[in-house]
């Protein structure tokens, strides 16, 4: 008895354990059917009404032992290092020990003209329809950044051996290539020279760039030169092209007044009058002093008519003189009306009035040819004067600087916008690689 009583005592033990356990799993499916039946909706009877699918079951939350970087996060680190990070790195290194320091020379300047009045409107009041399409400061913008002026400059100075101060094998970036085309100096011209128009103001800031304070002050000296020179030659262009203008204008004003001149001593010797209306004023007056002589000599007749026989020779001698003074006034009205031409020319006689107009519209014609050499000339002799100086210089209000220390490379500017435009085309990418994805 003693040795079966733990042997039933182990049974009972074991049969509780299961007991308990098949409860406790009982009790597990009874929760899950519970939970089911609260998670899962109410299935429609009605057959009009489609049945709702059932939701899919939510994974669980990644806890912190269950997040892992995946091969997609390793490629975006990776892409972000080597398309942004190295590149800022890379651009500082190169910036601070190979990028050779560059000195900058400034000067700012303008274009002046003198206007001068026009004769015609100090003579005439005639307005001046000429309008000036110079724009000398965009002029000078387009001759500093030419090949033009490249070529002048590299005569003088030899640029070759300025830009050769920096090392190409060094600074592949910044420094010049040589010996190179005019072309590939034209290029690395416009790199190194900066020119900045305010079309508000007409001030021109101009910035040189070279690898030592004095060649940069040197080639800012000679562009300033060669620019005056170029504004120069285009004022020396213009005066003489008014020059040539003006005197073909006062030529051509000569010869009119010449002609009009000519024709004036013709008619004069073809009528053989000087001038028709001091002929005609003096005609006037003899005609106008035999009328009063004939009234005065009527007056007289009426009186001795009333006061003496008809048979007194004082009658018939006043008779005559009124005779006489009516035939020279006739005539002298026939010599106002009629004018004879000469013998020289054969001319037939003509009207008094006639000859009169022609002489006046010979007169206008001389007047107005005197009127346009006397503005002629005085066009000529302001081309002239304007010629003698000059018109157009450029004034420069800063003349060209020397530089103590370098100021390119800038080191923060350009280690910022490499960092920003590789950020920018990083995250475009990256974001056309998820959307590519997404899509699959």
């Amino acid at each position: 008895m003693s040795g079966k009583e733990p042997e039933e005592a182990d049974r009972a033990t074991a049969s509780a354990a299961t007991n308990t356990n098949d409860s406790v799993l009982r009790l597990d499916e009874v929760k899950l059917q519970r939970n089911a039946q609260t998670i899962r909706p109410a299935v429609p009877t009605s057959p009009t009404i489609p049945p709702v699918r059932k939701p899919a079951q939510q994974r669980p939350v990644a806890g912190p032992k269950t997040a892992r970087l995946k091969t997609r996060h390793w490629g975006v680190v990776t892409s972000f290092l080597l398309l942004v990070a190295a590149p800022s790195a890379l651009s500082w290194w190169y910036v601070t020990e190979q990028a050779t320091d560059r000195y900058v020379s400034t000067a700012s300047f303008s274009v002046h003209s003198e206007e001068s009045n026009s004769p015609l409107e100090m003579l005439g009041g005639v307005v001046d329809l000429g309008a000036s399409s110079s724009a000398d400061p965009d002029i000078l913008y387009d001759f500093i950044q030419s090949q033009e002026l490249v070529e002048r400059i590299d005569a003088r100075a030899d640029l070759r051996a300025l830009w050769a101060k920096a090392d190409p094998g060094r600074d592949p970036v910044f420094a010049y290539h040589p010996p190179g085309t005019i072309e590939d100096m034209v290029v690395y011209w416009n790199r190194m020279v900066g020119i900045y128009n305010d079309t508000s103001t007409g001030i021109m800031d101009l910035e040189v760039q070279a690898f030592t304070p004095e060649d940069a002050r040197l080639l800012a000296e000679m562009i300033y030169e060669e620019s005056s020179d170029m504004i120069n030659r285009l004022s020396d262009i213009a005066q003489e092209d008014a020059t040539r203008v003006a005197r073909l204008e006062l030529e051509a004003a000569v010869e009119r007044l010449k002609a009009a001149r000519e024709a004036v001593t013709l008619f004069r010797n073809r009528h053989q009058i000087v001038d028709p209306q001091a002929d005609m004023q003096s005609q006037m007056g003899i005609l106008t002093s035999l009328q009063g002589e004939l009234a005065s000599t009527l007056i007289d007749l009426d009186i001795l008519r009333d006061t003496t026989a008809e048979s007194d020779p004082r009658i018939v001698q006043a008779e005559q003189r009124v005779e006489v003074i009516e035939r020279r006034i006739a005539e002298e009205r026939a010599k106002l009306g009629i004018g004879t031409g000469d013998a020289e020319f054969g001319a037939q006689a003509s009207a008094f009035a006639d000859i009169v107009g022609e002489y006046e519209g010979l007169m206008v014609d001389v007047e107005f040819a005197s009127q346009s050499y006397a503005a002629a000339y005085a066009t000529f002799e302001t081309a002239l004067s304007d010629a003698r100086r000059q018109k157009r210089y450029i004034a420069a209000h800063v003349r060209p600087t020397l530089a103590e220390r370098a100021i390119y490379p800038r080191i923060a500017m350009t280690v910022a916008l490499v960092t920003l435009f590789a950020f920018l085309a990083w995250s475009l990418l990256i974001l056309i690689v998820y959307a590519i994805k997404d899509r699959r």
